[in-house]
């Protein structure tokens, strides 16, 4: 076997051979002949891709693994690491995107002849698009957007170069593979997904910024030919960017391969110029004479070594010297620097950054020469870190002072939800762009209550200079608002009356049954239901079921990214559980839940309605030492093997007395969630009302 053969984990062969990894390892202690680890570690060790696919084979347990599935392990598994396979595969998919009949060509002959003509060709396609013409650097530990570059060498580099024939060698098998992918999906789709399967398999390492808030951030930065994005990550702002003619994009990032990474998925994802580069934009800027339309910008937070040192003479400070706990000024007026007189920023800050005492000079100086034209708090959730109220910034080079400047400030905490998907984008995009629009118009807005208003900057300009639109910004109090307040209470009685007609009847005492089980594994292999998995993105962009949402008995609240993968859409009667947190829970889906997307960390399972009825199979499997017996306790996260939860084996009849009476206690259990929502709103309004006035105390 060669050194340089892909290798595939435990999960992986789990994965060709269609079951779970406990079976992976009951087959290495059981077959003599199982293949020998090749790397990796004791714990998880590595196989050599090609031993395991023939081991497989002659055992008859290789699964139809789908081309998608093959290209990733190749990808995953790559000797160089899967950093390095992305890159190449990239720039490949690129070559087909845009001249497909010379990779035609080159791949006819073999492996050999394929890596040496590479080089040669990637060249004539990547200097056109990125100007360039060295070698690929694929080194670099992975930092988040914008992350510092510490090193010694902090000059900026161009992001993408082509890559030398023994490089590309160990790539060939991956490289056919996604060219066949290209076939069936197309090349930008193709990168997308190896992309996106990348992403969601590091987790950890980056951060990103999510596709809705990238849109409502370039929608805010308006039309624009030359934009910017000096911290560009994986490329989400610059791409959520409106394609228009004769359109130059430019990114730079500190992570060599981010800034890679970036900019082939820009050159397939629009026929703009990418000008991508890596280097610490503050202390090495890469396009120190661009004057673009806009800037798009997800700096780092929280930074102190950003070069306030080496930097303290640098002259995009124009409005002022950033202190060394104000990393996210320095971006600011980077930025501003980089815009041209009339051209736009958006940034998406941390809400600390408006109120902090050692930024308050900047911030002031931003009001006083009409820089700083809008923030926006978006609602817990938008983007990580997700336990806090980040703020959007929109900036403006000054042309000339205006006479009498205001400032926007709106606050869409009000969009927030209880799911784990995030807001309410739509809601939260249709407030702030109507606001942001009606006020770059005419200058000054009319106050949209708890919402939206515009304040002179002179109100702005105390000893705080604090522009968070929270401090700005009262609750809403309708003029009715003892009137609302009574509604709710009336909807409480309603609610409570209702809980105290379905609370169940007193218990009567029984001896424990001894019933035949079974398992719901046994039932999906003798076909009286089917499993299916949460997927990683779909088609369409349809409402997702998350976790949260069937543990909380709310609606479809998540998004996942749009992808070519089929996303599982589940059906009124189908059973979804969560399988991670260890609680005992699971969720019949009704007609108003019906079509929505299955989402991560959920099992459904798809009783056949002539064995199993749906409310008998939720309820057992929401027994609470069912799901003890079926979890596994080996890590910091509990999580639930579905296959090993056991219903007792009835029939039909009998079990429909059970789910009538699961069902009675779901209604129950609704009711009790909806009372206790009522009366945290009632609650809270009264505060409100009476602190404000509204509310008389008698």
């Amino acid at each position: 076997m060669q050194d340089n053969a892909t290798e595939v984990t435990a999960a992986g062969i789990a994965r060709l051979a269609g079951v779970g990894r406990a079976a992976v390892s009951n087959w290495r202690r059981r077959h003599a002949d199982f293949p020998k680890p090749v790397g990796g570690t004791e714990t998880s060790p590595s196989f050599a891709l090609t031993e395991v696919e023939t081991w497989l084979r002659e055992q008859g347990k290789l699964a139809e693994v789908p081309l998608r599935e093959r290209v990733w392990q190749q990808l995953s598994g790559h000797p160089e690491g899967p950093v390095t396979a992305l890159t190449h595969a990239g720039c490949v998919l690129l070559l087909i995107h845009d001249r497909p009949t010379v990779w035609l060509d080159a791949s006819a002959g073999s492996d050999a002849r394929l890596a040496a003509m590479l080089p040669g060709v990637l060249e004539e396609v990547l200097a056109p698009r990125f100007g360039t013409a060295a070698t690929v650097n694929t080194s670099g530990a992975v930092n988040s957007p914008g992350a510092v570059n510490t090193s010694p060498s902090v000059s900026p580099r161009a992001a993408v170069h082509a890559p030398l024939g023994p490089e590309l060698l160990p790539s060939v098998p991956l490289l056919r593979g996604a060219a066949e992918l290209a076939a069936e999906l197309g090349a930008r789709q193709t990168f997308e997904f190896l992309l996106g399967r990348h992403l969601d398999a590091n987790p950890r390492q980056y951060t990103l910024t999510p596709a809705d808030l990238a849109g409502l951030m370039a929608d805010l930065a308006g039309p624009a030919r030359t934009v910017l994005d000096p911290a560009c990550g994986t490329g989400a702002l610059l791409r959520a960017v409106t394609a228009r003619a004769d359109q130059e994009l430019y990114a730079q990032d500190s992570a060599p391969e981010l800034a890679t990474l970036t900019a082939l998925r820009l050159a397939l994802h629009t026929r703009a110029g990418v000008h991508g580069a890596t280097g610490d934009t503050l202390r090495a800027d890469a396009h120190p004479e661009l004057r673009a339309d806009a800037v798009l910008c997800h700096p780092p937070f929280n930074e102190r070594n950003w070069g306030h040192d080496e930097l303290a003479y640098d002259p995009r400070w124009e409005y002022g010297f950033p202190a060394r706990t104000e990393s996210e000024l320095a971006w600011v007026q980077h930025a501003l620097a980089r815009l041209k007189d009339g051209g736009t920023a958006v940034l998406l800050m941390p809400p600390a950054a408006a109120s902090r005492r050692s930024g308050r000079r900047i911030r002031a100086d931003l009001l006083r020469r009409g820089a700083l034209r809008a923030v926006v708090a978006l609602p817990v959730g938008a983007a990580p870190p997700y336990n806090i109220p980040l703020h959007l910034w929109v900036l403006r080079r000054p042309e000339k002072a205006p006479a009498q400047p205001e400032v926007l400030l709106a606050d869409t905490g009000q969009f927030a939800t209880e799911g784990r998907g995030g807001p309410d984008w739509r809601g939260v995009r249709e407030a702030v762009l109507d606001a942001w629009r009606a006020f770059d118009r005419a200058g000054t807005l009319q106050e949209h209550p708890g919402l939206a208003r515009s304040l002179p900057v002179i109100d702005l300009l105390d000893d705080d200079v604090d522009f968070a639109p929270a401090r700005h910004l009262p609750p809403a109090t309708a003029a009715d608002g003892a009137e609302a307040l009574t509604a709710v209470r009336e909807r409480l009685g309603e609610t409570l009356r209702l809980t105290t007609d379905l609370t169940p009847p007193p218990a009567d005492t029984a001896q424990p049954a001894r019933w035949p089980l079974t398992t719901v594994g046994e039932l999906a292999r003798g076909g009286a239901l089917v499993m299916r998995t949460g997927g990683n993105g779909g088609h369409s962009r349809v409402p997702v079921l998350t976790d949260h949402d069937v543990i909380a008995g709310t609606a479809p609240s998540g998004t996942l990214p749009e992808s070519d993968e089929e996303a599982v859409l589940v059906e009124p009667g189908d059973v979804v559980v969560p399988v991670l947190g260890g609680g005992s829970m699971a969720r019949v889906i009704d007609d108003a839940s019906g079509g929505a997307a299955l989402g991560r960390s959920l099992v459904l399972l798809r009783p056949d309605p002539t064995a199993l009825d749906p409310w008998f199979l939720a309820g057992f499997l929401r027994g609470t030492a069912n799901n003890r017996q079926a979890s596994s306790y080996a890590s910091t996260a509990t999580r639930l093997d579905v296959r090993r939860l056991q219903l007792p084996r009835l029939p039909l009849d009998e079990q429909r007395r059970y789910g009538a009476r699961f069902r009675a206690l779901d209604e129950f259990e609704r009711a009790l969630r909806h009372a206790g929502r009522l009366g945290n709103q009632l609650v809270r309004g009264m505060y409100d009302g009476l602190t404000d006035g509204t509310v008389a105390p008698d």
